[in-house]
């Protein structure tokens, strides 16, 4: 059995790759550039495959996995659809896409730090999920 920091940091984990995916869904079609939209599309891709190596995990501890913060979700879909009512542009993607990924790192990196007993493993999953943050906002600078 899994100690209570492994099992919370994996939850937070997959909390964290269910929004990411749930945030790219909501963006992708409003991308116009060909080279954007694979760039979302293969993260997005990354994003879905680590969520599902972290929910296989949470089903070994028969833990059950963690939805996204319901308040957080819907504000992320009201900002991300008010800014896109004003201006649709890949600018305007961009831009939304990269305060999405600060947030995730500042919140993954808390959640590393406040569950510092969870394995290798779970620590491993936190640490990866935060890289793929931080390479979706660099790949999408030029696109700002």
């Amino acid at each position: 059995m899994l100690n209570g920091d492994t099992i919370k940091l994996l939850r937070e984990c997959d909390a964290g790759t269910k929004m990411a995916v749930y945030s790219m869904d909501e963006i992708c079609d409003k991308i116009s550039d060909t080279d954007f939209k694979n760039v979302v599309t293969a993260s997005r891709q990354k994003h879905e495959r680590l969520g599902n190596e972290i929910h296989t995990q949470l089903e070994k501890c028969d833990d059950s996995a963690k939805e996204p913060n319901v308040f957080a979700k819907g504000m992320s879909w009201l900002k991300t659809n008010a800014k896109l009512a004003v201006e649709e542009s890949d600018a305007v993607c961009a831009d939304l896409l990269t305060e999405g990924c600060n947030m995730g790192v500042k919140s993954l990196c808390r959640y590393y730090n406040q569950y510092a007993a969870a394995d290798e493993q779970a620590q491993g999953f936190c640490k990866e999920l935060i890289h793929l943050e931080e390479n979706l906002a660099k790949e999408i600078r030029s696109y700002l």
